[in-house]
């Protein structure tokens, strides 16, 4: 230890003794470590004016030596450490240090060959870098949907001796070394001949019942057992228990977030877990501040598939803080984001005010996917946000091949919410129209209604398609293989049919058959109509009544020939 601080801060003293210490250096045994710390020393030692110098040591191991005025250090020629395993320990801290180095440069490879053509220049190959190694490997080879390693790999010599290496004695591997590999396997499949997954699997499972594991490493083994032996291995369950009994303190947000995959993969047992997941959406919330875009992503999403609607404070920080990543999230990391925020009814206005910087100049480079997540989330918490509607409509008329036909509907269906034409409404419309006359059959049905009755809210009227969508043949396909169609199918229709009565009397093709009017838009559950604002109703009542001196004098939601109510 005290060579590993003089290391590390020699360059920083003025006062050192550089014969004594060589001595020292000379005195141990020549090996690699050895080496390795001359090549770290000499360079400082030749920058260093000549002359007596001294270094105060201030760790534990070292306090024999310790001075506080540097004249008890040991004579030249003695020894540096008082026992033969303090200098073991500084090889092991070393080699641990030499790990981290190879780690990191494993980290940086993007092809196998990178990978195998550094092991090979390796002299030794410890067991964590020979799981890093896999890892590495199956994080560059998985491309798409293949879950094997190509042919190639499999069978090159380095590959398989680091498969052997892992496989010979899994008892031997330290618990982050174990969980790395079971979490490359989980990446790809190595050769179903090969006995390494079975042997680690059992290995994790011999050290659930008998060895202390971390709550790092009991997250990591979790997952990984899931994606490998699906949610009813009853390891599985037996780390989910051994997670509930640790310490929340001891979970860092890397932790946190994995916890929640791992009840994200097993739905069917989360009601046994709620009391604990109750604790742990609470303990969250200390560490929201520290997650990344991934991890805030991954969390989001989690919380969505669990449905945990009583977590809503979670959401809302979650929703604070979101705002700074919003330039950093992936394309797939902000449609996550954005769907949780619709799942939870969550707005936030300095989250839409960022959405509004980073859409709006990028429209035309963001996935269709997204943009259509972007306007959901416009329409579902009616933000009229005129930057966000004006650039996707632009991303629309400059590239509408690349939108599918149910993301054309999503983009189309907030502008009739919120009642915005765009700038471009022309060449936006004229667009939109022509694809309609190309696609028309291709539409489900319920997406084509919905598409074109949120073309007629903002006086758009879909003239040319209306004799379409009141045949018994457009009317059959909607309703399909349902013994009726649904209210608000019905109302969309009846709304199509007044405006080709009221708005377009020129319109002189097939009507609507009354069996599929209804009677008023008001409805409880599918209601076209604009809520009423409660606190305004209750005003203008109550001022109805003072004027008119009682509340039989007046009525409200009174339903008109037009099936539209007033009051």
């Amino acid at each position: 230890m005290a060579l590993i601080t003089l290391r590390r801060n020699l360059c920083h003293l003025s006062d050192f003794r550089i014969h004594g210490a060589l001595a020292a250096l000379r005195n141990q045994r020549v090996n690699h470590v050895h080496k390795i710390v001359q090549e770290h020393l000499c360079p400082w030692f030749c920058s260093l004016p000549p002359g007596p110098v001294r270094v105060r040591f201030c760790h534990a191991p070292c306090q024999k030596y310790h001075s506080e005025n540097g004249n008890d250090l040991p004579p030249v020629g003695e020894p540096a450490f008082s026992q033969v395993h303090d200098w073991d320990r500084f090889e092991q801290n070393l080699k641990n240090e030499d790990e981290q180095i190879s780690y990191r440069r494993l980290n940086n490879f993007t092809s196998s060959e990178e990978v195998l053509s550094f092991l090979s220049t390796l002299q030794t190959l410890p067991d964590a870098v020979a799981a890093g190694a896999l890892k590495r490997i199956c994080e560059v080879e998985k491309k798409g949907d293949a879950q094997r390693l190509p042919k190639e790999i499999l069978e090159n010599s380095i590959f398989q001796a680091v498969c052997d290496q892992l496989e010979q004695d899994p008892s031997n591997l330290s618990n982050a070394t174990l969980a790395t590999a079971l979490q490359a396997l989980t990446l790809s499949y190595v050769d179903p001949r090969s006995s390494l997954l079975p042997k680690l699997v059992a290995e994790c499972q011999h050290r659930l019942g008998s060895v202390g594991l971390d709550v790092h490493s009991l997250c990591i083994l979790g997952e990984s057992l899931i994606k490998l032996r699906g949610p009813d291995c009853s390891a599985v369950e037996r780390i989910i228990c051994l997670l509930q009994g640790e310490n929340l303190e001891a979970f860092t947000p890397e932790d946190v977030v994995t916890f929640y995959r791992i009840l994200q993969m097993c739905p069917n047992s989360v009601h046994e877990h709620q009391a604990f997941l109750n604790k742990m959406n609470t303990f969250s919330l200390s560490v929201v501040s520290s997650l990344s875009p991934n991890l805030m992503s991954q969390m989001l999403t989690a919380l969505v598939v669990l449905d945990q609607t009583q977590a809503l404070p979670l959401v809302i920080k979650l929703g604070k803080h979101a705002v700074r990543h919003i330039p950093h999230f992936t394309n797939q990391e902000l449609g996550k984001v954005l769907e949780a925020f619709i799942y939870f009814g969550h707005n936030d206005r300095f989250f839409t005010r960022a959405l509004e910087q980073h859409v709006a100049p990028l429209c035309l480079t963001l996935d269709p996917e997204v943009l259509s997540t972007v306007m959901g989330y416009c329409g579902s918490k009616r933000i009229l946000s005129k930057p966000i509607l004006n650039a996707v409509a632009e991303a629309f008329v400059c590239q509408p091949e690349k939108f599918s036909l149910s993301q054309i509907s999503e983009l189309i269906e907030p502008f009739g919410k919120l009642n915005y034409l765009p700038p471009n409404a022309s060449a936006l419309f004229t667009k939109l129209e022509n694809i309609l006359l190309t696609h028309f059959s291709s539409f489900p049905p319920k997406t084509l209604l919905k598409l074109l009755h949120s073309c007629s809210l903002i006086e758009c009227h879909p003239v040319n398609f209306m004799a379409k969508i009141f045949s018994p043949h457009f009317l059959q396909r909607l309703q399909g293989d349902e013994p009726y169609l649904d209210r608000l199918s019905l109302a969309q229709l009846t709304q199509l049919f007044l405006t080709s009565v009221l708005e377009c009397p020129f319109y002189k093709g097939p009507k609507l058959l009354f069996k599929y009017q209804v009677k008023s838009f008001l409805t409880p559950c599918s209601s076209l109509e604009t809520p009423v604002d409660f606190q305004l109703y209750k005003s203008v009542m109550i001022g109805l009544i003072d004027l008119l001196g009682a509340r039989l004098y007046f009525a409200s939601k009174v339903l008109t020939p037009y099936r539209y109510t007033i009051g």
